[in-house]
């Protein structure tokens, strides 16, 4: 049997679904002014979170958005959680749950540090993150800048691991 005779009426039914990164920005001001409405919600200057979001947003560390938006690195942190970007915790699943106990007075703080084993920075960061959601319309306003926390991009590329059986 040849390909010709395996190929005999098969036939293209469906298009391709167009795949891209999606940029939806209905508001036409700059992030900036878009933050601005809420900056009472964000741990520094609409400015400074506006320069966070998008250094990050293109690849920089948390560290190294802080450089250039002129702000600690734990205060960019808390910026990028308050608008939605995961992923900006330095606390593990398990430690995130002992704060969580923390905060719930369930533990004394000094045994939920040692229990988290982060340094007191990490722990500060880790409760602030517990203890403050991100805000939904802070996360609208940044909605279009893109996120490089989104889950992985090439995730509908990779087959389960019961594909290979």
């Amino acid at each position: 049997m040849t390909l010709e005779e395996i190929a005999a009426g098969i036939e293209v039914t469906a298009e391709q679904e167009a795949r891209g990164v999606a940029a939806v920005d209905e508001t036409g001001e700059a992030l900036v002014e878009r933050l601005r409405p809420h900056a009472g919600a964000l741990p520094c200057t609409p400015e400074a979170a506006a320069t966070v979001v998008e250094t990050h947003a293109a690849g920089t560390s948390v560290g190294e958005s802080a450089r250039e938006a002129g702000i600690a690195p734990v205060t960019a942190a808390k910026a990028l959680h308050r608008c939605g970007v995961s992923g900006v915790t330095p606390l593990s699943p398990m430690a995130r749950e002992i704060v969580r106990d923390w905060q719930a007075g369930e533990l004394a703080r000094a045994e939920a540090l040692e229990l988290t084993g982060a340094s007191e920075a990490e722990f500060a960061l880790g409760s602030y993150i517990e203890s403050h959601d991100a805000d939904p319309a802070l996360s609208a306003a940044v909605a279009d800048v893109g996120s490089p926390t989104d889950d992985d991009p090439l995730a509908d590329a990779v087959g389960d691991v019961d594909e290979l059986f």
